[in-house]
């Protein structure tokens, strides 16, 4: 028997279920993108700059909190992808505490590794504000961190940063450059690498305080602000006192009179002294802002971050003259008859 063939029959296609296909290929697109994504947050944050960082690990600091401090401080790209990187790793919670000298040039696997090596033996100098070039470099001596002499001649050098290019070094030696701080040292760290550890912080507090363009704001150079905050650094004993004689020179300034600061004929005398003597005010220099009107020609100290911020904050006020009182405190006054009452009293 011949079997009978229906016409127009075809044999049934197996049905394609596209859509669980399409949602693999989509997570693993997706998968892949994130992949690159975090791959790309592991790269140094900045290797143009390559900033060296002194971070301080505190005891019991979870490998989160540690992740947003350095990202706070511009040494990772993500605190998330830090922390996937340590969790992938499996060395989440084994980052060591204590002092690290770290770079923005270096990558998230370069960092875990320090972390996971612990901290170098490291030496700590503080800096106070108002030290002189002279006073630091005798400082590093004491210290065993750095020779005199040889700090002194890296003071002279050029270096490459820009608020330091236009400056005379003969003649200014990075003086009122050097940011008063605290320094973790590596044992193995020389005085170059310190001083570009001062300079970098320093770099670091104007820009993050847009310093620049408030002085502009005032009408004063980058460098005009530096010996300004100088002269309040070692004429204010007082933290509260800073912005109010920062006004008084202000105040002398545009009444076009002297500005008749002690401090900076006493960065010029052989012996400073805390008392100046009559003799003293006829001392023949530049620094001498009793016979020579406006500025000294550079600064006369390291001035920290609250005299900075004076110059660019001053009190609005009419005060013309200070005196100091025994205590370190100043007596403030708005005419020349007040002032010389405020010096019988107090001296």
């Amino acid at each position: 028997m011949i079997p009978v063939v229906k016409k127009n029959s075809r044999p049934k296609r197996r049905k394609f279920h596209w859509r669980p296909r399409l949602i693999i290929i989509l997570t693993l697109v997706i998968a892949m993108a994130g992949f690159i994504a975090v791959q790309a947050q592991l790269k140094p944050a900045d290797t143009a700059a390559a900033r060296q960082v002194t971070l301080e690990i505190p005891q019991q600091a979870t490998t989160s909190s540690i992740a947003a401090l350095l990202e706070e401080k511009g040494l990772i790209r993500s605190s998330f992808a830090f922390r996937l990187y340590t969790r992938y790793q499996n060395v989440d919670g084994k980052l060591k505490p204590g002092a690290y000298m770290l770079n923005s040039a270096m990558s998230v696997p370069e960092i875990v590794q320090k972390m996971l090596k612990g901290p170098n033996e490291t030496i700590v100098v503080t800096i106070p504000e108002g030290f002189t070039v002279e006073q630091i470099a005798e400082l590093l001596e004491s210290k065993g961190v750095a020779g005199r002499e040889d700090f002194l001649r890296l003071t002279e050098k050029k270096w490459d940063y820009p608020f330091v290019q236009n400056i005379d070094l003969a003649r200014n030696n990075l003086e009122g450059y050097l940011f008063p701080d605290t320094y973790h040292i590596g044992l193995d760290t020389g005085p170059d690498k310190l001083l570009q550890m001062m300079l970098e912080k320093f770099q670091n507090v104007i820009a993050e305080q847009d310093y620049v363009r408030q002085v502009r704001e005032r009408r004063l150079t980058l460098h005009e602000a530096v010996i300004f905050a100088s002269m309040v650094e070692r004429e204010a004993k007082m933290a509260d006192e800073r912005a109010r004689i920062a006004g008084v020179i202000y105040n002398r300034i545009e009444s076009g009179m002297p500005l008749q600061i002690d401090a900076t004929i006493q960065y010029v005398l052989d012996e400073p002294r805390e008392i100046l003597l009559y003799s003293d005010l006829e001392v023949d220099s530049p620094y001498n802002t009793y016979r020579h009107y406006g500025f000294p020609p550079a600064p006369i100290a390291s001035p920290g971050w609250a005299s900075l911020r004076a110059v660019i904050e001053p009190e609005s006020h009419d005060y013309l003259y200070y005196v100091a009182k025994p205590d370190g405190s100043h007596a403030f006054s708005r005419t020349l008859a007040e002032h010389n009452a405020n010096i019988r009293k107090y001296q």
